[in-house]
């Protein structure tokens, strides 16, 4: 990354780490806005089950503005390039008003398409191309996108549909030379909340219980009772999906709860293993101890930038 002075602040960690009241108090101090980086709290009236604690963007009577929240109905299908596309119209736009943009997310894919920059573009389905590799083993088609000299995105590799989708938009790329996407510069200070294992279990147990109790089931049910198909919820996975499972009558009460926490705890684990791979892959992050008080990590993140 640059070494010249950010341009914007990034935070991340994962589910029940705090990392929303830590953006939201940085802001506070520094002239800041948050940017969403979630996949699911862009949708309106999907409130408990994707975790938008609204009483976390208050800090010392302030209402910090945040942004990518609440912008799509139930039902639609958000992806990773509308989310681009959004979060550098905004981002442009708070640093017009002579702001900190402070993006703060757990959607790893989603954080990353910002910081590398992703080559976007609305790619069209290819039937031809399609055809020939509709018989091809996953292995296969690894191999035929193994092949391409930039690749759009080496993690949708996890089922044949979408490598082939991949492969689709590579060779839209290389078949159309003249396209050109021209992305605003960013100088990130990345963040990320470092919160112990056990701790962070025991907050996320806790956080799901406190959340079913506040009205997540009810907020289902009336999602179900808008005429939103039981399928298109479950497609949002996690708190959706189970307790989509629970109101459909597939799984008792006790055993939506049940899978319900394994599935976040392992979702959070899955979110770190991204953090750790964005490591990997030359993105700098520099990890704050959860346990430290916000005030304090505040002033590290001020005396960074």
């Amino acid at each position: 990354m640059s070494q010249t002075k950010p341009n914007l602040i990034v935070i991340v960690g994962p589910t029940a780490s705090g990392k929303t009241s830590l953006a939201a108090h940085l802001a506070h101090v520094i002239g800041g806005e948050v940017i969403s980086g979630d996949s699911r709290q862009v949708y309106k009236r999907m409130d408990w089950g994707t975790g938008k604690d609204y009483a976390d963007y208050v800090v010392d009577g302030e209402t910090i503005p945040a942004h990518l929240i609440d912008i799509r109905e139930p039902g639609y299908k958000y992806n990773v390039f509308e989310f681009q596309n959004d979060f550098f119209k905004v981002f442009e736009e708070v640093q017009q008003g002579n702001k900190w943009p402070i993006l703060c997310g757990g959607t790893g894919l989603y954080i990353e398409a910002v910081l590398q920059r992703y080559k976007m573009i609305h790619v069209p389905a290819n039937p031809e191309l399609r055809e020939v590799l509709k018989d091809k083993s996953l292995k296969e088609l690894e191999e035929i996108l193994s092949e391409f000299r930039f690749l759009h995105n080496t993690t949708d590799t996890d089922t044949v549909k979408r490598v082939i989708r991949a492969i689709e938009i590579e060779t839209y790329y290389q078949t159309h030379p003249e396209i050109e996407v021209k992305l605003p510069e960013v100088n990130p200070l990345i963040i990320g909340v470092d919160v112990d294992r056990e701790v962070r279990r025991e907050k996320i147990t806790a956080r799901l219980e406190q959340r079913l109790k506040s009205g997540m089931v009810e907020e289902v049910r009336a999602l179900l009772n808008e005429g939103i198909a039981p399928e298109d919820l479950i497609y949002y996975g996690l708190e959706y999906k189970f307790v989509t499972q629970y109101l459909t009558g597939q799984l008792s009460y006790e055993e939506m709860f049940r899978q319900l926490n394994i599935a976040i705890h392992q979702f959070a684990k899955r979110q770190m293993t991204w953090f750790r791979g964005m490591e990997r892959r030359g993105i700098h992050i520099e990890w704050l101890n959860a346990s430290v008080p916000i005030p304090d990590r505040v002033s590290q993140i001020r005396s960074m930038l």
